[in-house]
Formats: C-alpha cells, structure tokens, sequence
C-alpha cells in the first residue's frame, strides 16, 4: 500500500547523499518533494502542512547543520515525525479489572468488522484469553452465520441467538452476552455490530444504544485502509457521533494509496492499534507506529519479522538445526531437515512480505514481487519424492535415480539436479555461519566471514619472484640468480643430490614455474 510513497521518499534522499552540508534550498527541495509525495499518497492536507513545517524546522536547527552526515539526520528528522503523525508509541488494549472485558467494533458496512471480529478472537486466544464472539449485526444478509463460520476457522465461541436478516435486537443480544461470558467463564467479549453504507442516524442511534447497554472497555473503529480520504471523515463523524478509543485498520495489503490511513491518528487525536494485512485469519497484529515508518522509509522491520519466527520456531528445534550445521561440514544436516526448515518458514506467511521486512528490500521490489511462492511447493515435492536414504545421503543421487525423483515429482531431470546441488552449497554456507565464520566470500566485512579465504587465494597467486619492469634493474637480478645457481652447482644439487651436468640436466615441468 505504501509502496509509492516509500519510492518517492528514496528518491528524495537519493539527492542528499554526499553533500557535507545543505543549504537553505536543499532543505526547501527536500520538504518540496516530500510534500508531493505524501499529496499523492493522499495523506490530508492539514497532516502534510504540519508534518512539512516540523521537518523544516529541525532541517533548519543544530542537529542537521553540525552533523557528519546531514542526509542521514534528514532521515532520522522524516522518520521520527512519521512515528509521530501514526500515533507515537505503540497503545495496548485495556482489559477490566473484572473480567470479561468487552471490546465493541464498530464501522462502516464493508470495512471488514466480520472477518476482523474473528482475527480480533484468534490473536487474542494466542495471547492466553478466552474470547467469546457476539453477533449484533442483524441487519446484514448472513451477517450472522459469517461470524459463526470465521469464529469456527478462528477455534473461539460464538454468541448467536437470534438468526438475523432483520429479526431480533441487537441491543438485546449485546446485554445479555455479558451474562453468557460470566455463566461460561469467558475473559473477553467481541461484539460486532452493525453498519451502514454510509454515515446515517440509524447507524448511529444503534451503536450509541450498544454502547450504553454494555459500557464496553475499547470501542474499536474499523476503517478500510482502501477507502481514500473518505476515511477521515467518517472516522471524524464517528468520534463525534458515538466515540472510540483506538483505530484498527483492515486491508492494509492493498494497492491502494494509504494516506488516508496516516492521517487518522493525527486528526482524530486516537491511535491506530491493529492492522489487519491479509485474507488470512493470522494476517493480523499489534500496530507498531515506529515499524510502520521503517517500512515505509525501506528500513526494514526485523522486530515484527524475529516476533513472527519466534510464533513458529522452537527454541529447542533451533538449537537442534544449529548443533546439526555446525558438525564436520553440516554433514548431520539433511534433506529431510531442510524440508522442515522450509515448511516453517512457509508457516510464516508469504516468502514476499518475509523478504520485504528486510532493510533495504525496496531497491529490489519487483523482483520480490516476482517471486513465485508456488517454487517452495515443487521444491517439497522433490524431496518428499526421494526415498528415505537419499534425503539423508544426497550423494547417492545418480542419474537414473534423478530421473525416477523427477518423474514422481511431476519436473524436469534438471531440476533434481539443481536443486540437489543448490542444497549442497547452502549446507556449506550454513556450515561455516553456524561455525562462526560468517558469510563465505564477503573480504574486509567484519563478522561476515569470507576474509581468510580470499587471502589465501592471494598468498598463493603472490608465490614465485616476480621480475622488475626495469630493464637494467632485471638483468642484475638475472645474473645474482645465475650466480646462485653456478655455486650451488659446485656444492652438489639440490634436495642433497649430487650434481648434475647443467647442459643435460632438465627440470620437470611441474617445478619450472617455481623458476624465474
């Protein structure tokens, strides 16, 4: 979603590299063109004003004009007043003294509140609690059985008593799902409630009405990231009309330009605190405002990246792995163990959005976007299709057991082959990281390994005297060298050998090249 804006603002900064110093017009260029870019991302105008002023102000002041590297302070200025536009520090649900905690969604129709109910019940069950689901939008067409459908795929309870499509009181079903949690022990209550095309007094009066009947701990508004400049107005009208304590934005993986979505916590003075980034019930979590500025700015978010390995990797399967890489050359480590390796980090979510959490990534956009994660299945099919001893020994791998692995496979002979070989080199790699010495073939990059190798590649290249480009300077060195030789003649060959006639004396070839 905020893929231009991220393009837009490298570029900027592109233009500051190397200069020891800006100037009154670099800092006007810069601001310029940052306004432009964050206009076209369709953030409000009175967001850019404030934010342009404030990077203005501080590209003005001390920490730019005294510093080694004024690009990077411009940097860190952009970043930290985009940490402040999306709402600072990152803000946690409150949970009541005495439970259940009710938790009250409200929004516009098509925001996606149903499917957010359900990714709402699932991370909070990962967290250690128990929640319960409340159908209150009666009105919606199957709005009822949807958030049956999703609490089921989510493994939370759902209150549904009435069947919707127009029949039964939200208001009602509200008041009396505190009871039910109470009676079945739940700690948390979600109850999604109704809504409306647009802004109207209905949608209002009813959400008004909820409110009262269950004094819910936060009122979460849900708005559709997609939905443009539209969504500041509606959350405005909300605020005003029934009140909320924190923002959850939902399709944040589309395409659209996002920022409508930057603008809500600044404007509406209330903090975006869940993001939802997918179809997927797991695509959803905490909104970090000083992660969200990194990605933008292309610098990463390894923190939510660790989180998400750490969700689906062991501690103990880890130190396993390692132990295996570090033996005799990763020998330990085998097919079977870098099939389940890759089925984890599959677990992970898409290898794209992995790769995009890396620093840098931005500068090699399309091709992640061309990765096809389809690969990562072929590459499991191969290997679930070698026999149990040629997962463990991939040396046995021949050329008619290539051919019967690619045909259980369904892929070319080719394949096989390089993917068998691709893993060889990976374990190798792996090897040497696990064993301290950092990436192989990187010189002069400290803990990266690679060094030693290089060098000695050097050393042997030096070996063997190399002659002077100075005529004069060479035949002396010429004739120091016939010299040695003739007194080493008269005292008996080499290795202790007695001497030989020079005339008919021939060295092999193998020790000509040590001669000069």
């Amino acid at each position: 979603m905020f893929d231009t804006l991220s393009d837009r603002l490298a570029a900027t900064f592109k233009n500051l590299r190397g200069k020891g110093r800006l100037s009154e017009a670099d800092i006007d260029a810069t601001a310029r063109e940052i306004r432009i870019a964050l206009l076209e991302a369709d953030v409000a105008l009175p967001v850019v004003r404030a934010f342009i002023g404030n990077v203005k102000e501080r590209a003005r002041g001390v920490e730019v004009s005294q510093a080694l590297n004024p690009a990077q302070q411009v940097v860190k200025i952009v970043n930290e007043e985009l940490v402040g536009i999306l709402g600072g520090e990152t803000r946690r649900l409150r949970f009541a003294k005495n439970p259940p905690s009710v938790i009250m969604l409200a929004g516009l129709q098509g925001a996606g509140k149903t499917t957010l109910a359900g990714k709402l019940g699932l991370w909070l069950k990962g967290q250690g609690h128990s929640p319960l689901l409340v159908a209150c939008d009666l009105q919606r067409p199957n709005a009822v059985n949807q958030l049956s459908v999703v609490a089921d795929r989510a493994g939370v309870a759902v209150y549904a008593p009435e069947p919707g499509n127009g029949v039964g009181d939200p208001v009602q079903v509200a008041k009396d799902s505190i009871e039910h949690a109470r009676s079945k022990q739940y700690d948390v209550v979600i109850v999604d409630t109704a809504g409306r095309l647009g802004i109207d007094q209905e949608l209002m009066q009813q959400a008004a009405d909820i409110r009262d009947a269950v004094s819910p701990d936060e009122i979460l508004f849900v708005v559709d990231a997609m939905i443009g400049q539209d969504a500041v107005n509606t959350a405005e009208a909300f605020r005003d009309g029934v009140g909320f304590d924190g923002v959850v934005l939902s399709k944040l993986d589309g395409d659209a330009r996002g920022g409508a979505a930057l603008s809500i916590a600044h404007v509406t003075g209330k903090q975006i605190m869940f993001a939802s980034n997918g179809e997927k019930l797991a695509d959803f979590d905490a909104f970090h405002p000083d992660r969200m500025a990194s990605r933008i700015l292309d610098m990463g978010d390894l923190l939510t990246l660790i989180e998400q390995a750490e969700k689906t990797f062991s501690q103990e399967e880890a130190a396993k792995m390692a132990s295996k890489l570090a033996s005799s050359k990763g020998k330990d480590f085998t097919l079977d163990d870098f099939l389940a390796q890759m089925e984890q980090v599959r677990k992970m979510g898409s290898i794209s959005k992995l790769l995009g959490m890396l620093p840098g990534m931005g500068q090699i956009k399309d091709q992640i976007n061309n990765i096809d994660e389809r690969d990562v299945d072929r590459t499991a099919a191969i290997i679930k299709s070698m026999t149990p001893k040629e997962r463990a020994e991939p040396t046995i791998i021949n050329g008619s057991r290539r051919a019967r692995i690619a045909k259980g496979s369904g892929v070319e002979v080719s394949a096989v082959k390089n993917l068998v070989e691709r893993f060889f080199d990976a374990r190798k790699m792996m090897s040497k990281m696990a064993q301290g010495g950092g990436m192989p073939g990187m010189p002069g990059m400290p803990g990266m390994g690679g060094g030693p190798g290089r060098q000695k590649k050097q050393v042997k290249q030096a070996k063997g005297k190399r002659k002077s480009g100075n005529p004069m300077k060479r035949k002396a060195e010429e004739q120091a060298a016939a010299a040695r030789r003739e007194q080493a003649a008269a005292q008996g060959g080499a290795f202790g050998l007695p001497a030989q006639d020079d005339k008919n004396f021939e060295l092999p070839d193998e020790f000509k090249k040590f001669m000069g």
